[in-house]
Formats: structure tokens, sequence, C-alpha cells
């Protein structure tokens, strides 16, 4: 429900400060009072594209406020939430237009696109008018209209889930279908690749031992020398020998040395055993260096294969093993591709079943419901003086989609037997705006939460016409919240809020103000409304009787 509009420098409203209430909302006044501008400014702080010259002439910008209170269940928590707000009882809208044209806004004192503040409008305001192409005139939105009047959500949420499921599975048998078919485009090389890398059998780490293996053969002939020069220093002929001399000599002389020599021959038994180690040592080591013949030219031909074959591929040679598995999975992947496509085709199929059912269903209950809906206009548009007039719903084959294959679109037939349109193409002024009243009446049952703006609506009518549009409008506003524009006099007394929009002219500059009204002040206002500029008695008394034959009228006018 919007509570209140704080309007800034706007065309020529310099200040102005509203606050509304539920239920029936009249605003009044003469042409050219500026009505249409508190329209302008409410679309403006909703991010309703409009016209661009706002700001008042000699103000530096101008500034509108919107404030809306919100249910805990308000379709617009949803919207708040995905921007990042928490949840809230109200929403603040702030929208500021620079001389410049720069547009700046705010939600809840935080920064807002615009996007945003339009994604949010739709959840907070509907606009209904002669010229009404954002909401029931606009066939691109009937079918939403038509599903909120009568369709099960959770058949609607049952139809998305369908129809994405039949996306998924059909992108899924196109994709499978696409690689399998570049698959078959390189089946030969992938043959030849997995013989040749299974003929190889390369292993991670081979090529770095292999390449150790062949410097360290490659380097045996000077390696070799260099170890039996040092094995020959320590064998019989070498240090082995003057050692086992040197503890002879010293064994012979230890008797005179009274023990003196037990010391150096134990250091000199040690050092033989070590000897004896590194000889062993160096033997395997020699050893090692024993090359088979034809050895190194095997090694450097596995090297510079493993090396050849990860060049082709563009890998290092650790990966060719990787690599050949993976050639392998692609190969036994096209082998069984046509058992997979043919199992993703199946899975096709039966999503489209899936589909194809839940759109039948979604098809017979708009049936139903364009019938309940055709039934009930018929209702409605015997109070409006329009009881001859023919409301359908068409139901016909459209593209399908998440809510099914049906393209639904609303017509008239202003008489027996008279050819039927589109709304805007049938109907004349006065005709449309009762047919647009008497939809939204249909629409709106059980709906709650939107403030409902009508633009002279009843524009085009008069005497009973008219009063039977107030009461439409009257009951459409019972637990909701519902502002009009008018110049009825029947619809205005309807109101259970009364505003007179006023221009005055100060010090030569053309303001616009808006003036709530009391008991007596209405009965003026009605009068000038069903009289002109000179309100007379007789005038004023039925201005009396207007509001007197509202619905909750007991004796009292209600300012």
């Amino acid at each position: 429900m919007l509570l209140s509009l704080d309007i800034r420098d706007v065309l020529i409203i310099d200040r102005l400060e509203l606050r509304f209430q539920p239920g029936l909302n009249v605003l009044t006044g003469e042409t050219g009072a500026g009505k249409s501008i508190l329209l302008d400014a409410l679309g403006f702080v909703l991010g309703w594209r409009g016209r661009a010259d706002l700001v008042r002439q000699g103000a530096d910008q101008g500034e509108v406020v919107a404030e809306f209170a919100l249910g805990k269940d308000h379709p617009a928590q949803a919207v708040l939430a995905e921007a990042g707000f928490s949840e809230t009882d109200t929403v603040l809208l702030r929208r500021v237009n620079s001389r410049d044209g720069r547009k700046t806004a705010w939600i809840n004192d935080r920064r807002a696109s615009g996007e945003l503040l339009r994604a949010l409008s739709d959840t907070l305001v509907e606009l209904h008018g002669q010229q009404d192409d954002r909401g029931l005139l606009n066939p691109r939105g009937h079918r939403l209209l038509l599903d909120a009047y009568g369709v099960d959500p959770q058949l609607l949420d049952a139809g998305r889930a369908a129809w994405r499921a039949l996306r998924q599975a059909r992108k899924a048998h196109l994709e499978e279908a696409t690689r399998l078919q570049e698959m078959q485009a390189e089946e030969e090389f992938l043959r030849h690749a997995v013989h040749e890398l299974d003929d190889l059998a390369p292993e991670p780490g081979e090529a770095d031992a292999l390449d150790a293996r062949r410097r360290r053969m490659q380097a045996a002939e000077r390696l070799r020398a260099d170890v039996a020069r040092a094995h020959a220093a320590l064998s019989e002929d070498g240090a082995e020998r003057l050692l086992a001399d040197a503890a002879r000599w010293l064994e012979g002389a230890a008797d005179g040395f009274e023990g003196a020599l037990d010391s150096p021959l134990e250091a000199l038994s040690r050092a033989l055993d070590a000897l004896g180690e590194a000889q062993q040592g160096v033997e395997s080591a020699i050893e090692t260096l024993n090359v088979a013949p034809g050895e190194l030219e095997q090694v450097e031909d596995r090297l510079f294969a493993l090396r050849g074959l990860a060049r082709k591929h563009g890998c290092q040679p650790d990966d060719l093993a990787e690599l050949a598995q993976d050639f392998r999975a692609r190969l036994d992947r096209l082998d069984n591709g046509a058992r997979s496509l043919d199992a993703l085709a199946r899975a096709e199929a039966e999503a489209r079943t899936a589909y194809d059912d839940l759109a039948a269903r979604l098809n017979a209950t708009r049936q139903a419901a364009g019938a309940r809906l055709d039934a009930e206009m018929a209702q409605e548009l015997a109070p409006l003086k329009m009881e001859r007039a023919v409301f359908r719903t068409i139901i016909a084959d459209g593209e399908p989609g998440p809510e099914g294959r049906d393209s639904v679109s609303f017509e008239v037939a202003t008489n027996p037997g008279a050819p039927s349109g589109a709304l805007s193409r049938i109907a004349s002024g006065g005709e449309l705006s009762r047919f647009l009243l008497a939809l939204k009446v249909c629409l709106a049952r059980g709906m709650s939460g939107v403030t409902m703006i009508f633009d002279e609506i009843d524009r085009g009518v008069g005497g009973a016409t008219a009063d039977a549009v107030g009461r439409r409008l009257h009951a459409l506003a019972e637990g909701a919240q519902v502002l009009v524009v008018t110049h009825s006099p029947q619809v205005a007394a309807l109101g259970q809020h009364h505003w007179r929009v006023e221009k005055d002219v100060v010090d030569d500059i053309t303001l616009s103000r808006v003036v709530p009204l009391s008991a007596d002040q209405r009965i003026e206002e009605i009068a000038r409304m069903l009289s002109g500029d000179t309100i007379s008695d007789a005038a004023r008394a039925a201005a009396r009787d207007l509001l007197a034959s509202r619905p909750e009228a007991a004796g009292h006018v209600r300012a």
C-alpha cells in the first residue's frame, strides 16, 4: 500500500506531501490543475520511463519520495531480498532528477538502479487507463493474467520443471551427437595413436631414468679407468700390502715394547678391515660400469622414441601414459556411442512426453479458467450498462515454453453478432474504460498488496453508468488500496478519501497543490463537478444525495 508521496520541485509543484489511506482514494480538480503531474511524479520514483523535463523552472533538481507498506509475504520482499535488502515492513523509494538530466535513486537510503526500481514497481503499483499499454491492454501479459486468475501455481511450477528437464535432455542429446560426430572425424587418428602408444607402452618417469642411464654408459670408459686405478691402489700390490707389512713388523717388535705397540696394532687391524670394505665397494662399482654390447644403442633408441612421440602429441614424455589412457577412453566412447546416443534419445523422448502432458493439462486448466472469466465478465459488464457486449478469452496454439504452448488474448465484441477483436481496437473510449474496470475487478479478486491506480478510467461515461463505474471501483477497493483520478462526480462521491488538485499563480509563477477535503468541502467539490464554476443550491443538494448513496454512508458524510 502507498503510504505517502512527497514531491519537491517537479514541474509546477514546489512542495507537496500526501498521506494516502487504504480503500478508495479519489483525486479531482479542473482540467490542467496538475492531476497527471502526480502520476508523472509517482512513475518517476518508480523508475518508469516518462517525460524528461521534470525539474521545476528555477530549481536545481526535482525530488520524489514514496513510502510503501509491505506485508511479510508481499512479492516486493522477494525482489528486495534478491537485491541484498533485509526484510522490512516498509520500503522508502527516493529519486532525484538534476537540471542536467542525471537521475539518482535510493531504496531505504541505499543507491539503486532504475532497473531495480522498475522490478520493484511491478509488485507495488498497477496503473490502468485508456492508454493502458503497461497492463490489461498489452496482449503479451494476458496469459500471465489468466494464470494468476485461475491456474494452480503448483501446476505452473510443474510445467516449468518439465520444460527445464526437456531442454536439458535435448541439450545433452545434441551435445553427445555433436561430440560423436567430431570423434568420428578423428577416428582414424585415434586408432593409429592408440596403437602407436600401446606398442611403445610408455611409463611415467621412464624418460628421465633412461636419460640418466644413457649418460652413465657414455661416461663408463672414463669412469672405469679412474675406478680401476683406485682399485689397484687399494689391492695387494698397493695399500693393502704396505699395511700388512707394517702390521707384521710391529708384531715382531711388540714383545720388546711391553704393550706400547698394542694400540697401533689395533688401529692397523681396523684399517685393514676398512680397506677390505672399500675394495668390495669399488669392485661393485666396476661391475655396474660393465656395459653389454648394444645396450647403449638400445637405451638411446627407446629414449629417442619416447621423446619423438611426445613432440608429435605436443606433451612431455611423462604425460604419454595418461594421453594413451585418454585416447583409449575416447575410442571406447566412440565404440559405445550408438548405445549412449540411443539412451539420450530415449531420455529426450520421455522428457518431451512429460512436457506434452503438462502442457495439455495447462491448456485444459486455462480453457476452464477462460470460460469462468468470460462468465464473470458478463456479470460485471451488466451493471456497467454493457450487458450486450461479449468478452472472450481466446486460447490458441503458441510457441512452446516454460508455461506451456498456449497463446492467450482477451477479445471483445461490443454488440451481439459484431466481429470481435482486441480491446484497444474494438472498444470506444468509454467502453474501453468499462471493459478494463470489469476485467480488473474479476482478475483482482483474492489479490492484495498492490496499489491500483485508475487514470480517468471513467472518461466518456456519465449518469447511471458513471455511478456503476464508481461502485465497481469501490468494490475493488475493499481490503485493498485504489487511487482514482476522475472528472466524474458519481465516482468522486464513492471515494472514501478525497483530495482536490488546485492550480494557483503566485508572483507570476504557476504552482499546483493538493488539498484533502473535509465533509463540507467534498460537497462543494462534487457540486462544482456537477454544475461547473457557478455552484447552485440544487447542485449542492445533488452532491449530498450522491455522498449519501455510498455503501458505507449512514446518515453522515465521511471526509
